[in-house]
């Protein structure tokens, strides 16, 4: 193997959720920061949670008389 072409490894990097949940795992940076984690993520939650700015989903229902 080739030296010093390798990043250094950070046993204790520290990730941090947009939620707000945090843990340490092990990474090539020392602090990353996600969107979403186990603790929010609606398929781990068992949430159904519909992400929707533009209203698409009501005009969806409204366009199919869903209900």
């Amino acid at each position: 193997m080739k030296t010093g072409i390798h990043p250094t490894y950070y046993d204790e990097a520290r990730v941090i959720c947009g939620c707000g949940h945090s843990y340490v795992t092990g990474g090539t940076k020392a602090e990353l920061r996600i969107e979403i984690c186990s603790k929010c993520h609606p398929f781990f939650t068992g949430e159904q949670r519909i992400v929707d700015t533009e209203g698409r989903v009501e005009r969806l229902m409204r366009r199919f008389n869903l209900q």
